[in-house]
């Protein structure tokens, strides 16, 4: 008999034919993730569950599915939706997708810094709204990347990539992160730095850090307040990284010049949300890891470790080891 998985989103083929050829999949159909309450029916039973970061994987749904759960698949990087402690008291296996989609993050990243710092979006509504009559000198100035000073907050991968892409514009790279070694950071030409020093000298700041207590809100009405005027932010890390509230009231009065954001808080960010008014944002929806390649490799790498986890085997990209 085939091991039995529930798998809450219908993710790229690459990956989901190999979980239907490996188990009795139970296959969320529909765009919009399953409700709470609807997953924890779903996994009633199941061997292995395939989540993403829509998913709220706390100790309730654990003890819901039952003792024979053997395996949670996230098809992410983080990991901050599932309770990592009650899955390793219970005996459960964790897997995520690492270092697959560093390069197609960092270039999202640059892409929303590129287009923040020369307004590109500002450019396409000024075309579209019929603004555009003749060329005009003072019009939709932005800043230069060459000679400009990069921060990095967080220089694990992601960062690191960042630093690369920055080095080619000739950027000056200070950086912010305590497990990194100035060794490490000098092989991306990244200077290590306090917080507060990175964002006083910085004309980009963009966030590469994990979610976790000491992360919720780092960028807050007080660091926010430490930036140049000209300054423009980009987070393409998890949305409660930054208090969305204070950066929409610094967006608004000049604090910073503009901000760039793959992620928000909450997500989705509803139509309505004040932030989306401002001339001096982008906001696109979380699509870091999305490009074809990417999402191929995630769902591949997910249904690796679903099956390796279903099977009682060690799992290829574990959480813990």
């Amino acid at each position: 008999m085939l091991p039995s998985v529930f798998v809450s989103r219908i993710i790229p083929d690459a990956g989901l034919d190999r979980v239907k050829a490996a188990c009795a999949a139970d296959i969320w159909p529909d765009d919009m993730p399953p409700a709470y309450d609807v997953l924890v029916q779903r996994v009633r039973g199941k061997d292995g569950l395939l989540c993403t970061l829509n998913d709220r994987i706390d100790a309730a749904l654990m003890d819901a599915a039952g003792g024979q759960l053997k395996v949670i698949s996230q098809m992410a990087v983080g990991y901050d939706n599932i309770d990592v402690n009650a899955a390793r008291e219970r005996g459960i296996q964790i897997g995520n997708t690492p270092g697959v989609l560093t390069d197609a993050t960092a270039d999202l990243a640059f892409a929303l810094l590129l287009a923040a710092a020369r307004r590109i979006v500002e450019g396409v509504e000024y075309i579209k709204t019929g603004q555009w009559k003749t060329w005009l000198p003072k019009v939709l100035l932005g800043g230069d990347l060459s000679g400009a000073t990069l921060g990095i907050v967080g220089l694990g991968r992601i960062g690191k990539a960042v630093a690369r892409r920055a080095s080619g514009f000739d950027m000056r790279i200070l950086a912010h992160s305590p497990r990194c070694t100035p060794e490490a950071a000098a092989q991306v030409n990244a200077e290590l730095t306090s917080l507060e020093r990175l964002l006083h000298e910085s004309d980009y700041v963009t966030l590469h850090v994990p979610l976790n207590v000491q992360t919720r809100h780092l960028i807050n009405r007080e660091t926010l307040a430490l930036m140049k005027p000209s300054a423009i932010l980009v987070n393409t890390t998890r949305g409660p990284v930054v208090d969305q509230r204070a950066l929409y009231d610094a967006l608004r009065a000049g604090v910073i010049a503009g901000a760039a954001l793959d992620v928000t808080d909450p997500e989705p960010l509803p139509a309505d949300d004040p932030i989306l008014q401002l001339p001096n944002v982008i906001i696109v929806p979380h699509i870091g890891s999305a490009s074809q390649r990417t999402r191929d490799r995630m769902a591949t790498m997910a249904a690796e470790n679903l099956i390796a986890g279903v099977n009682g085997q060690p799992l290829p990209n574990p959480v813990w080891t």
